[in-house]
C-alpha cells in the first residue's frame, strides 16, 4: 500500500531505528511490509487519536516480549527538536526590538564583569564574575521575561524563578535597563561594601532581600528546592491555605549541574506528584567548568532518557530555524541519524573551528548530505543557529510547557557557552573562567551585537549602555513587564498578622512529670501535638519527617492529621485495623519524605519561606536523626539561612552517648558545632520539657510575631528520665534563652568548704546532678547550672567584646556568662554529649578555670553507661574533674584525687576516646 500523500523512504532509511545505529539495508519485501505497518498506524491515529495508538503499541510490545524480542530503548527520541516547525505557534513579539534589547543586556552583563576585574586589590587580582553562562542563556531568559514570567502584580500572584546562579550579571543588566538598579550598582558588582551600594556575586536573598528570592549558585540546590517548592505549593492548595491561581515555578540550570546528586535525586517526586506547575530549563551548552560535560557522549540524549524514564514531559530544543529547511529535505532520515552519532566533544569543536571544518567533518560524512549544503557557503554553515539561541524555538517550547497538564516539564535547550564572545572564549573549554576581554575583543563584541558606543568609549572605559527613556526599546521593555505583572526577580514581603497559641498549652510542661519518666523527644512531640490542636495556629503547623515517625513516637499524628499525598490514599493500608494506622490524605498535614534528608530540608525551606513567597505564615517542625542533619545537608542549611527561612529543626536521638547500640555513624557529638557556624540559626541543647516549651514559645514570637529572620535548632534525646518542674526563680526564661542558668545549688553550706560550678547540657545534666551528690560525699559544695546553649552564650560574649573594642571611652559591656560568674571564683566543670570545643569557646570570658568534658572521637555500639565511661563524661568523671581542678588551685589535697580515682573505679591507662 503506497500512498502519494506521504514521503516514500529510500532503501536504508531505517525508520524507527535507534539514533546512531547502522542497520543492514532492508529488502523490497521488508520495506513494503514496514510501510504497510506505518500507514496502518497513521490510519489508527487519524480515526481514533493518540490514545488508541498508545494502546495498540502497548499490545504489540506485550506480544513481542512473548516471542523473546528485545525491544529498542524508547526513552530517547532522535537528536532533533521535539516540536516540529508545523506545530510552532506564531511568535507574538517584536523580534527586532527584542533582539536589540537582548544585545544591550548582553553588553551590560559583559561590561559589568570586565569592569569589576579592572579594579585590583593589593595582590593585583580582580573580583571575578562570569560572562559565559548568561551569554549562552540570554535568549532563554529573554523569551521568558518578554512573554511568560509573571510578576508579583499579576492576578495569579506571580511565578517563581530559580535563576542559574552564574547568570546573575544578566539579571542585574535587565534591572538596570528597567531602572531598578543604577549605574553605580553595576560599577560595584561584587563589591558590596563599596560606597553607593554594590551587588552580590550570585543570587543571595540575605544580602539583597528585596531583589533575589532563591540562592542557586551552590549547584544542585536550586533544582531540588524548586521541586519541593512546587510540591509545597500544591500542599497549600490541597489544604485550602491558598487559592490555586496557576502559579508556575521555573528553574534554570546548566547541563553540567545535573551531575550533582541533588539535581536529579528528586525528579521522580515531581512526576509522582504530577507537578505540572514545575518547568525546568536546562541550558545545554555542553560545557562544564573545565571541559565538555560528556565529551564522548550526548548529554541531551542522556538527560532525555533520565527525565522520560522518570515520567517528565521532555521538550528538546536543539536546532534553530536555519536547520528546518534541511531537515524537511531529509526525507530518508539521514541527517537525523548523523546528528545522533556525533558526540558532544565534536559538536563543541564545530562551534570554534569554522564552516570549512563543519563541511568536512559533518556534512561530507555522507555524500547525500553534502549535496544538501553544496550551495551554502562555509560562513553560512558556521552561523546556522542552535535552538537555544532561536526565540521562535524557545517560545514554542515554553508555550508547550505552560500548557502541559499532569506532569512536570523539562526543556533541554542546546546553546553555545560564551555565545558572542568570539575569540575570547566562545565555545572553548576556558570560557567559564573568562572574566577579561581586551580592546579588540570588546570591539568585536560591540560590533556583533550592534551596540551604539564609539571605539574610544569601548577602549577607554567599557561603558554601560541604556537607551533613551523614550526609545522604542524602553517602551517595549516596560510594556512587556507591565503586562506580565511587574519586574522579576523581586522578593515582596507583606505584613501578615499572627496570633500566638493559647498560653495554657505551656502549663503542663512547666509542671514536670513527677515520677513518670519521659524523653525530651516525647516532650517535643507532645508540644507539636498540642500546637496542632490550637485553633489559632494549628493549621499552619507543618510536621516534616524523613522516615522515622515511629522512632520519634509520632505515629499518633498519622491518624490525627494525616500524611500529605496529592493523590490521597488509593489503597487500604496493611495496618488499617490498628488505631494508629498509616493514613495518607489529600489534605494531610504531615510531610513524610522517605529516607531523604535533602528532600525533607527542601520542604523545611519551602514551608519556612512561605511567609515571603505565599504570604502565609507556615511553621515547619522538621524532626530527624541529628547525626544525619548538618553533616549530610549542610549546604541546604546555609541556603535556608540565605533564604531567611523560619521554623524549628529538631535533632532527634541526639548526642554521642544517648542512642543505645547504634555506633560510629549514628551518634552525634558535633551537630551543635556545625550549626553554630550558621549566623541565623539559634542552637539549643535543652535538658527538660519546660526548657523546650520556653524555647518554642519564644521562637514562635520571635519569628512570627516580631518577624525576625532566624530559625531554631533544638536537640532532643530518646532517653527517659523524670522531667523536672520549672524552677520558680526570677529570670528563669531569660537564662534559658540566653544559654545558662542556676538549676540547683549545693545542699552543703559553709564558707570554708571548697566549691565548684558544674555545667550540664541536655541529657548529660543528669550525670552532672549525680556528680553533685558524689562531690558532697567528698565535702565539696557543687552548684549545678543548666547550659542550654553554648553558641548563644558565645555570640553574646562576642557582641560585647566587639562593642567594647569600638567604644573605648564608654562603660564596657559585660557578657551574660561573665556576669553570671563575676562573684564566683570556683572552678567550672562543663560536661555535655558534644565536643569539648563548645565550652572551650567561653573560656576567655570567664574569671575562673574551665575544664571541658565532651565526646571528641568516633561513636561506639554500646549501652549508655559504657559509652559515658568510654567518653569520660559520666558522673564519675565529672566528679574526678572537679576534684582535680580544686587540687590544681590548692583548694584540696592532691592525694584526694588519687584516692578518688580508686573509689570511682577510673583506670588511668584507659584508651583515649578521641583517638581510639
Amino acid at each position: 500500500m503506497i500512498r502519494n500523500d506521504s514521503p516514500t523512504p529510500a532503501p536504508g532509511s531505517n525508520h524507527g531505528s535507534n539514533p546512531g545505529s547502522i542497520d543492514a539495508l532492508p529488502s523490497d519485501a521488508q520495506l513494503a511490509e514496514r510501510l504497510d505497518w506505518l500507514y496502518s498506524l497513521e490510519d489508527s491515529f487519524r480515526l481514533h487519536g493518540p490514545q488508541h495508538v498508545r494502546d495498540l503499541l502497548a499490545e504489540l510490545q506485550i506480544h513481542a516480549q512473548k516471542y523473546g524480542v528485545q525491544l529498542p530503548v524508547t526513552s530517547q527520541t532522535p537528536y532533533t527538536n521535539t516540536i516540529p516547525p508545523e506545530r510552532q505557534p506564531v511568535y507574538p513579539g517584536n523580534r527586532d526590538l527584542e533582539r536589540r534589547i537582548k544585545s544591550y543586556l548582553r553588553w551590560n552583563a559583559m561590561a559589568m564583569v570586565v569592569r569589576a576585574n579592572k579594579i585590583k586589590d593589593d595582590t593585583g587580582g580582580g573580583v571575578g564574575g562570569h560572562i559565559s553562562t548568561f551569554a549562552s542563556s540570554a535568549t532563554l531568559y529573554d523569551v521568558g521575561f518578554n512573554h511568560f514570567f509573571r510578576g508579583k502584580s499579576h492576578p495569579s500572584g506571580g511565578d517563581f524563578i530559580y535563576f542559574q546562579g552564574h547568570a546573575s550579571p544578566g539579571m542585574y543588566s535587565r534591572a538596570f535597563l528597567e531602572g531598578r538598579l543604577t549605574e553605580k550598582h553595576l560599577m560595584n558588582f561584587r563589591r558590596e561594601l563599596a560606597d553607593g551600594g554594590g551587588l552580590s556575586s550570585y543570587p543571595h536573598p540575605w544580602l539583597m532581600p528585596d531583589f533575589w528570592e532563591f540562592p542557586t549558585v551552590s549547584m544542585g540546590l536550586g533544582p531540588i528546592m524548586s521541586i519541593y517548592h512546587a510540591r509545597f505549593l500544591e500542599y497549600l492548595y490541597d489544604r485550602k491555605l491558598k487559592e490555586n491561581t496557576g502559579q508556575k515555578i521555573w528553574a534554570f540550570l546548566g547541563d553540567g549541574e545535573t551531575d550533582e546528586p541533588e539535581t536529579l535525586g528528586a525528579i521522580s517526586l515531581a512526576s509522582r506528584e504530577k507537578l505540572d506547575n514545575l518547568i525546568w530549563v536546562v541550558n545545554c551548552n555542553l560545557q562544564r567548568l573545565d571541559g565538555p560535560v560528556r565529551g564522548n557522549g550526548q548529554i541531551i540524549q542522556e538527560l532525555e532518557a533520565v527525565f522520560r524514564g522518570a515520567g517528565w514531559n521532555v521538550i528538546k530544543v536543539i536546532w534553530g530555524s536555519d536547520w528546518d529547511p534541511l531537515l524537511a529535505q531529509d526525507t530518508d532520515g539521514r541527517l537525523a541519524k548523523l546528528m545522533g552519532r556525533i558526540v558532544d566533544g565534536e559538536y563543541q569543536k564545530y562551534g570554534v573551528q569554522g564552516g570549512d571544518y563543519i563541511r568536512k567533518h559533518f556534512w561530507n560524512r555522507d555524500p547525500e548530505l553534502a549535496k544538501l549544503v553544496e550551495k551554502m557557503s562555509d560562513e553560512q554553515l558556521w552561523k546556522m543557529n542552535l535552538g537555544g539561541h532561536d526565540p521562535a524555538k524557545v517560545f514554542a517550547a515554553y508555550n508547550a510547557a505552560v500548557n502541559t497538564s499532569g506532569m512536570p516539564t523539562v526543556i533541554l535547550a542546546r546553546t553555545i557557552k560564551g555565545y558572542g564572545m568570539g575569540e575570547a572564549g566562545e565555545g572553548k573549554n576556558v570560557t567559564h573562567q573568562q572574566k577579561k576581554l581586551n580592546a579588540d575583543e570588546m570591539l568585536q563584541f560591540r560590533n556583533r551585537f550592534k551596540i551604539p558606543i564609539t571605539d574610544e568609549q569601548v577602549s577607554s572605559e567599557t561603558p554601560f549602555y541604556r537607551p533613551d527613556e523614550n526609545s522604542a526599546e524602553m517602551h517595549y521593555l516596560r510594556d512587556r513587564r507591565k503586562a506580565l505583572g511587574g519586574p522579576l526577580p523581586h522578593r515582596k514581603i507583606v505584613n501578615i498578622p499572627f496570633e500566638m497559641p493559647n498560653a495554657k498549652i505551656w502549663d503542663e510542661f512547666a509542671a514536670g512529670t513527677g515520677d513518670r519518666k519521659v524523653s525530651t523527644t516525647m516532650a517535643v512531640v507532645r508540644i507539636i501535638t498540642q500546637l496542632l490542636k490550637d485553633k489559632s495556629i494549628g493549621r499552619q503547623i507543618v510536621p516534616i519527617i524523613p522516615d522515622e515517625a515511629r522512632t520519634f513516637g509520632m505515629e499518633a499524628l498519622f491518624r490525627q492529621c494525616g500524611i500529605y499525598s496529592h493523590a490521597g490514599q488509593l489503597y487500604e493500608p496493611v495496618d488499617a485495623d490498628q488505631l494508629m494506622y498509616y493514613k495518607e490524605a489529600l489534605d494531610g498535614q504531615i510531610l513524610e519524605e522517605g529516607i531523604n534528608e535533602a528532600g525533607a530540608m527542601s520542604s523545611f525551606i519551602a514551608a519556612g519561606t512561605a511567609y515571603a513567597n505565599h504570604h502565609v505564615k507556615m511553621i515547619p517542625f522538621y524532626i530527624y536523626y541529628s547525626m544525619f542533619g548538618y553533616q549530610r545537608i549542610g549546604d541546604l542549611v546555609w541556603a535556608a539561612a540565605d533564604l531567611r527561612t523560619r521554623g524549628f529543626m529538631l535533632g532527634g536521638t541526639a548526642g554521642r552517648t544517648t542512642l543505645n547500640g547504634e555506633g560510629l555513624q549514628h551518634e552525634d557529638g558535633h551537630s551543635h558545632v556545625l550549626f553554630g557556624c550558621v549566623p541565623t540559626v539559634k542552637c539549643y541543647d535543652p535538658a527538660f520539657a519546660y526548657e523546650i516549651a520556653v524555647l518554642i514559645k519564644h521562637g514562635l514570637k520571635e519569628m512570627y510575631v516580631d518577624d525576625i529572620d532566624t530559625f531554631y535548632y533544638l536537640t532532643v534525646c530518646n532517653e527517659n528520665y523524670e522531667q523536672a518542674p520549672m524552677p520558680k526563680t526570677a529570670d528563669i526564661e531569660k537564662g534559658i534563652l540566653k544559654g545558662a542558668y542556676l538549676f540547683r545549688k549545693s545542699s552543703l553550706t559553709g564558707k570554708k568548704l571548697p566549691g565548684v560550678n558544674l555545667w550540664g547540657s541536655g541529657v548529660i545534666l543528669n550525670q552532672v546532678l549525680e556528680a553533685q551528690k558524689k562531690l558532697e560525699e567528698f565535702g565539696v559544695a557543687a552548684d549545678v547550672y543548666s547550659v542550654t546553649s553554648y553558641i548563644e552564650l558565645r555570640r553574646d560574649a562576642l557582641d560585647c567584646e566587639r562593642w567594647n573594642l569600638l567604644h573605648p571611652d564608654d562603660q564596657p559591656r559585660v557578657p551574660y556568662i561573665t556576669q553570671l560568674f563575676a562573684e564566683n571564683d570556683a572552678p567550672i566543670i562543663a560536661a555535655s554529649d558534644y565536643m569539648k570545643v563548645l565550652p572551650d569557646g567561653l573560656a576567655k570570658f570567664l574569671p575562673q578555670h574551665l575544664v571541658s568534658l565532651g565526646t571528641d572521637g568516633f561513636g561506639r555500639s554500646e549501652v549508655r553507661p559504657a559509652l559515658r565511661d568510654f567518653f569520660e563524661i559520666d558522673a564519675r568523671f565529672v566528679t574526678l574533674a572537679a576534684l582535680s581542678a580544686l587540687a590544681d588551685e590548692d583548694k584540696l589535697d592532691a592525694g584526694l584525687v588519687t584516692q578518688a580515682m580508686k573509689t570511682l573505679e577510673i583506670h588511668p591507662e584507659k584508651p583515649n576516646p578521641m583517638r581510639s
